[in-house]
């Protein structure tokens, strides 16, 4: 049996925020890194959405081609998910040349099949922007439940699909002007001609979530509809045919695709150009897509109508939909910057303190709400007073106390090897179902025993009454250790990666927990350190504080250790090898220095000579292209600079600002 995982690809045009991760690619990478464990055949799938509305928007907005939208944020997105300890096999990107074949490859079997026809439509056209608009371009009011907001595809309060004109008062979302209806043409899917295959299909799922198999029954037994799968864009997958030149797929028939060209592009890299087949192609696969509650109807209804109507790909076997995470009792709102960016938390705290807090409270079944005073709780008084500690005391019991070396009696306590060998059972029946937050909480009750265990046997105690007693007290102290750090892997593996360190022990797999004779080749521990560090108040007051645009309180004498000084400039050239590096020579008054700026895409080094700058003068130097920078020159702009700041009036080089 092979496991064939994916996550539902992100769009690349914004970073990853906590409600992404904890609606699919936590839960995802738990139970691949499970799976991988058991050592069982598990690829996990992904890659960058690249295509649609969101992307050109995002363009239009900064005033940038599409391409260098995705391919900033295929980046961003792919780094953050590493640095925060997802996995993938393989991490693609719908703008390969490879995916759109595949995509077009696609459309033209079911097209040939009779289940795409040409049809002429009225559409929305903004008269503003000369533009026919595709559904992510509208918003307007839902005409189910009057949320003010609903894009012109979906409402993302109800969860109902809908087409542009069901909106009430719709607008251009470029613009905001109301379009008018003009006639082109499209090409639909004949989704309607599927609706009792998918009924009976998804009839038979009962192990499947309620929250995605009523739903989608729900939503079947309304009646299908056939949807228009093409998009007047200048953005996406050609449409493969003479007479649509101008014409794109719908990011939503392109995108799922993505995942058997990840899949065929994971299978060349390993130089196994057919290996792709062996999980698509093959009923002995299952087939599994982890996605948030949004995307629940193009998942399970319009993605396995797809496969159906080509024939040769197996159907997902299960997908496991959670719910919305709330930020702070609201919901996450990119446009008010109302959300916690993966990016900008982990150059803050370690991953495994989310990994953690999110995987406690996963949305499984309904929406819950992240706060960061309960992410604190959690870290200091689970993470660090229960896990933490067990780990540490009795590492550092035997490095103080046995002389840093590993115990010899290994006489089992068979009351330890029956607590070790129930938690695991029961942990993997709750992955097996996808229950990863009932998973953790059972992990969490080999620490609490061990704490309880190590105060019951007092080695401190022992060890001057009965060293025999003692040392196994510590072995079996040492061997929950050891079988935690394997268990808890799959949440935390940047922390058992340290225990491995602590214990001086290779990496061991899941069903290797009970075993022991081989597991302390090396007598002694490695480096021990504090294995959770708690965080402090004012760690998560400043967190409180950048929400929705939240600024940092300081001081006035906060304020007076920055040096800002007037200064001319003499002289300015660009960086060689750089479009937006400037060397600025620039009078300070009493001497002359050297500045770096990124402003090149801005002015022209001439445009700059003679001017008044604003100066951070007690700047540490550092070094930008082998060029040292002696201090920082300030500039309006968020994504890059668009002014500098100077004077209104002529002021000596060096003045102070005050």
């Amino acid at each position: 049996m092979r496991i064939l995982v994916t996550s539902a690809l992100p769009y690349a045009n914004g970073d990853i925020h906590l409600g992404h991760l904890a609606g699919c690619y936590l839960p995802a990478d738990i139970y691949v890194r499970y799976q991988k464990s058991k050592k069982r055949d598990c690829i996990h799938i992904c890659g960058t959405d690249e295509h649609g509305v969101p992307i050109i928007i995002a363009a239009l907005q900064k005033n940038i081609s599409p391409k260098e939208v995705v391919d900033h944020y295929h980046e961003r997105i792919k780094k953050a998910f590493f640095d925060f300890g997802i996995i993938f096999d393989n991490f693609s990107r719908t703008s390969l040349s490879l995916h759109h074949k595949i995509s077009q490859n696609f459309f033209l079997k079911i097209y040939e099949k009779g289940y795409i026809y040409k049809k002429k439509v009225k559409q929305f056209y903004c008269e503003n922007c000369q533009l026919f608009l595709a559904d992510r371009y509208i918003y307007g009011t839902c005409s189910y439940c009057q949320n003010p907001n609903a894009r012109g595809d979906q409402c993302e309060v109800c969860g109902r699909w809908l087409e542009p004109e069901e909106l009430i008062t719709p607008k251009c979302k470029i613009c905001n002007n109301p379009p008018v209806m003009r006639e082109t043409f499209h090409y639909y899917f004949a989704l309607s001609k599927f609706k009792e295959q998918l009924a009976n299909w998804l009839s038979t799922k009962e192990n499947w979530k309620d929250n995605v198999r009523k739903f989608s029954l729900g939503l079947i037994n309304q009646g299908l509809v056939d949807r228009a799968i093409t998009r007047d864009l200048p953005w996406g997958v050609k449409v493969p045919l003479r007479e649509a030149q101008n014409k794109v797929l719908y990011v939503w028939f392109d995108a799922p695709i993505g995942y058997i060209s990840s899949t065929v592009e994971w299978a060349e890299k390993n130089n196994k150009i057919d290996l792709w087949k062996e999980y698509w192609l093959s009923s002995e696969t299952k087939l599994i897509h982890f996605i948030g509650k949004d995307n629940i109807v193009f998942h399970a209804i319009v993605w396995p109508a797809m496969l159906m109507a080509h024939g040769d790909y197996i159907l997902p076997y299960d997908i496991p939909a959670n719910e919305f995470l709330n930020l702070e009792g609201k919901k996450f709102s990119t446009s008010e910057n109302w959300a916690v960016w993966l990016p900008e938390y982990l150059k803050e705290f370690p991953p495994d303190f989310l990994r953690y807090a999110l995987a406690t409270i996963l949305p499984e079944t309904s929406d819950v709400d992240f706060t960061w005073k309960d992410f604190q709780i959690k870290v200091n008084n689970e993470l660090a007073n229960i896990l933490g500690n067990f780990v540490n005391r009795v590492l550092l019991f035997i490095k103080r106390s046995l002389k840093n070396k590993i115990p010899e009696n290994w006489e089992l306590d068979n009351e330890v090897l029956h607590t070790i060998k129930e938690v695991k059972e029961k942990t993997e029946s709750f992955l097996e179902k996808f229950e990863i937050k009932n998973g953790l909480k059972e992990l969490m009750k080999l620490p609490a025993y061990g704490n309880r265990y190590f105060d019951h046997k007092a080695p401190f105690k022992t060890l001057k009454t009965d060293l025999k007693e003692c040392q196994r007290t510590i072995a079996n102290c040492l061997l929950l250790i050891k079988s935690m750090e394997i268990l808890f892997r799959p949440y935390l593996p940047f922390s058992c990666e340290k225990i491995r360190k602590f214990l001086n022990i290779e990496k061991f797999e899941w069903d290797d927990v009970l075993e022991k004779d081989f597991l302390f080749k090396k007598p002694i521990l490695g480096e021990i350190e504090i294995l959770f560090d708690k965080i402090p108040d004012e760690k998560i007051e400043l967190q409180l504080k950048k929400l929705k645009g939240g600024k940092m309180e300081i001081t006035i004498d906060d304020f007076k250790k920055i040096d800002l000084r007037v200064g001319k400039v003499l002289n300015c050239e660009k960086v060689k090898g750089s479009d937006k590096l400037l060397v600025l020579e620039v009078d300070l008054g009493k001497e002359l220095r050297q500045i770096v700026a990124g402003i090149g895409e801005t002015y022209e080094p001439k445009d700059l000579i003679g001017k008044n700058v604003i100066i951070v003068s007690n700047l540490v130097p550092i070094k930008i292209k082998g060029i040292e920078s002696q201090g920082m020159l300030l500039a309006v702009g968020e994504e890059k600079p668009i002014a500098i700041l100077t004077t209104d009036r002529d002021a000596p080089p060096g003045s102070i600002i005050r």
